[in-house]
């Protein structure tokens, strides 16, 4: 690619009153409203003063600019560009939104949650957002740090990571046919440890998922956590609330000794990185080994509270680089990783399964490359607010894209933003109605057009 010759440009003027960058907010905004986006606003969010006013409008505004692309306070001002203004209604001025921001505490944050859970369901019910939610349904939770710069950033420090921020902890479900939306998050301060505060998010991410699930449902909730939640809070919130766990357990002497105990027969080859599968034995060769045992968690504590289960062991190869020559080794040399678990899966597909809770990961980057990418309020109740609404427009983007079909069903939200909100458009309008005139061999323009049938009726043809 590269500049005309035949017709070079010679000028540019920001002169265009019926031109908009992100058509795609037309649909999405459509979709929130549906599902209740303003009015639950409105019903459960009440900050005082004249800075809470129209609290619907002003959380739609914040939500739809982080859809667009909006990661600062000063972004949301692309909501009041061009065309905007006729086709959308009190998009509120950057500097308003930001004092609605700051006047949170953290009742206010509760509330908020409690607009983003209602909100989730209200979006399940109106796209294939969680199809399969009642089949198996993995719920993950862990933490994740989001880099803040300066001293001023109220509850920023050094976490376990080294870095300088504030601590996000999250709770995703996933579906087998369906990519992991977000069902309970929490802000804390950057040095806390991963597991302060688990407890309650484990509770309110399974009272999200028994809301999203008919109740006739008979399958339960497996919740799929690292080491650093292994711990009775957690662990013992989710079997009490009638889910199955698969935690990451730290090799402390008794979990030593659990392993130690697991006799030579007991292991069988799984597949995993660089296994070849050997058609005549119908079995996996590779290195990699997983074995359980009976185990009991918790039973040490001066108050026990035991929890049964199995204690779930893959271990593979410990090679030392250090040997490159001579006498090799006499005895295979091993490394182990185990967790508990409460499930009845067999032993490689628990281990399967298991390992799928990286998957939690990808939802973090994908936040901290969109709406997360700043936490830049100076007031902790204020970035804890945009937290919440970072995750109403990732669920809220995931949705429009499962509506607009199977192509980007399963699609990061900067694909999903390039490909249907960022469309340039130009209004026209004629009998008081506007329409929009979008680009000609858009790439995704039939997924464009499946999602503003499904959501604003079929597309009036547009006149030149």
């Amino acid at each position: 690619m590269q500049l005309s010759h035949t017709r070079p440009v010679s000028s540019a003027a920001f002169d265009e009153p019926n031109l908009v960058s992100c058509a795609g907010l037309v649909p999405v905004l459509g979709l929130a409203h549906s599902a209740g986006l303003h009015e639950l606003a409105e019903r459960h969010l009440h900050v005082p003063t004249d800075k809470g006013a129209n609290a619907g409008l002003k959380v739609a505004s914040l939500v739809m600019g982080m859809v667009a692309g909006a990661d600062s306070i000063d972004d949301m001002a692309l909501l009041r560009h061009g065309g905007m203004g006729r086709v959308f209604t009190r998009a509120y001025a950057p500097s308003t939104l930001g004092s609605f921001l700051r006047s949170f505490t953290f009742g206010h944050v509760r509330q908020l949650d409690a607009v983003a859970a209602r909100f989730l369901t209200g979006l399940a019910q109106r796209s294939p957002l969680m199809a399969g939610i009642e089949g198996h349904v993995m719920v993950d939770i862990d933490d994740t740090i989001i880099e803040v710069h300066g001293y001023a950033k109220q509850g920023s420090g050094y976490g376990y990571s080294g870095v300088r921020g504030l601590n996000a902890l999250l709770a995703t479900v996933t579906t087998a046919n369906a990519a992991p939306v977000i069902v309970a998050q929490r802000l804390r301060k950057g040095s806390c440890g991963s597991s302060r505060g688990a407890r309650r998010l484990v509770l309110d991410a399974l009272r999200t998922v028994s809301r999203l699930r008919n109740p006739e449902v008979s399958s339960t909730p497996l919740v799929r956590m690292d080491s650093a939640f292994y711990g009775r809070p957690a662990v013992l919130a989710a079997v009490r609330a009638g889910a199955q766990v698969s935690v990451t357990v730290r090799l402390d002497p008794r979990i030593q000794a659990a392993i130690s105990a697991i006799p030579d027969h007991a292991w069988t080859t799984i597949e995993y990185t660089d296994a070849v599968f050997d058609q005549d034995s119908g079995r996996w060769i590779s290195r990699a080994q997983v074995a359980e045992v009976e185990f009991t968690a918790f039973v040490s504590r001066p108050n026990p509270d035991p929890v049964p289960g199995r204690l779930v062991v893959r271990r593979i190869p410990d090679l030392n680089p250090k040997i490159t020559h001579g006498q090799g080794e006499l005895f295979d040399s091993w490394r182990f990783h185990a967790f508990f678990t409460t499930s009845t899966l067999d032993t490689v597909t628990a281990d399967k399964t298991h390992r799928g809770h990286a998957i939690i990961e990808a939802v973090h980057a994908d936040l901290k490359g969109s709406a997360l990418a700043h936490l830049p309020s100076a007031s902790f109740t204020a970035n804890s607010a945009r937290l919440v609404l970072a995750v109403m427009a990732f669920n809220l983007t995931r949705a429009a894209a499962a509506i607009s079909g199977p192509t980007l069903a399963k699609a990061t939200t900067p694909t999903i933003r390039r490909k249907l909100i960022a469309v340039p458009a130009r209004i026209a309008t004629s009998a008081r109605r506007a329409s929009l005139h979008l680009p000609t061999a858009w790439p995704w323009e039939t997924a464009w057009t499946q999602l503003f049938t499904r959501v604003c009726g079929p597309p009036t043809p547009a006149t030149t």
